[in-house]
C-alpha cells in the first residue's frame, strides 16, 4: 500500500484524509485479488469534446434499456434545461427509472465558481447502492470524478458490481485519467469515444 498521506494540521481532518485514501487503496487491492488471472470487465471513455462523454454514456444506457437489459448506475439528464451553459447546473438520473437528482450547488448569480453538492451526490450513491448490483447486466457511471478519486462517491458500488462479475462502463474526464488509472490499477480498458466502439464492448462484456 502506498504511503501517500497528505498531513494537515487538524487531527480530525487528518484521520478523515487517511480514511479516504485507505478506502481507495483497499478497494483496489480487493479488485486486484479477486480478479487476478481473469479479465476484469471494466472500461471507460474519455473525450476533449464538451458534453461528449455524457452523451455517449447516456446513449449507451438507453440502447441497453431498449434491449431489455437490466442496468444500474447513473447518467446525466441530457434534456434538463440547465440555467448555465458551463456545466455547473446538472442533474443525474438513477438507472433504470430514476429518480433525477440535482448534484450541483447554486453559488448565486454572477458566480464563476462551480461546486458539486455533497448532499446530492450522497443521495445518488444511496439510491444506486440500494439497487440489486448482483443482479444486473451492466453498471454505468457517467463520470468518475473527485469524489471517486478520493475513495468516496460510487467507489463501493463499482467494487460491488465487479465483485459480482457485472461489467462496468464509466466516463472519465481528461483531468481525472491519472486518478482513475490509480484506482483501477491499470486494469480498465479505454474505448474509443464513439457509439460503435461502446456497442461492441457492451455486447462482448455482456456475454
Amino acid at each position: 500500500m502506498r504511503n501517500n498521506y497528505r498531513w494537515i494540521d487538524h487531527s480530525d481532518e487528518t484521520v478523515l484524509k487517511m480514511s479516504e485514501l485507505l478506502a481507495s487503496e483497499i478497494i483496489l487491492m480487493h479488485l486486484q485479488c479477486n480478479f487476478k488471472g481473469t479479465l476484469m470487465k471494466i472500461a471507460y471513455i474519455t473525450s476533449q469534446k464538451p458534453g461528449e462523454i455524457d452523451r455517449l454514456i447516456e446513449e449507451t444506457a438507453q440502447k441497453l434499456l431498449q434491449q431489455g437489459k437490466k442496468i444500474t448506475g447513473i447518467v446525466k439528464v441530457m434534456d434538463y434545461d440547465a440555467r448555465h451553459d458551463d456545466g455547473c447546473d446538472m442533474k443525474v438520473k438513477v438507472l433504470p427509472t430514476g429518480p433525477e437528482i440535482q448534484i450541483t450547488q447554486s453559488l448565486g448569480a454572477g458566480s464563476g465558481a462551480c461546486r458539486l453538492d455533497p448532499a446530492g451526490i450522497a443521495e445518488a450513491v444511496v439510491q444506486v447502492e440500494a439497487a440489486p448490483l448482483h443482479d444486473c447486466d451492466m453498471f454505468i457511471l457517467n463520470k468518475f470524478g473527485p469524489e471517486e478519486a478520493s475513495g468516496r462517491g460510487f467507489c463501493t458500488a463499482i467494487g460491488t458490481a465487479l465483485d459480482h462479475g457485472v461489467p462496468v462502463l464509466l466516463g472519465v474526464g481528461s483531468a481525472a485519467i491519472a486518478d482513475f488509472d490509480a484506482f483501477s490499477g491499470g486494469l480498465a480498458k479505454q474505448l474509443n469515444a464513439d457509439s460503435a466502439s461502446l456497442q461492441t464492448w457492451v455486447a462482448q462484456a455482456a456475454l
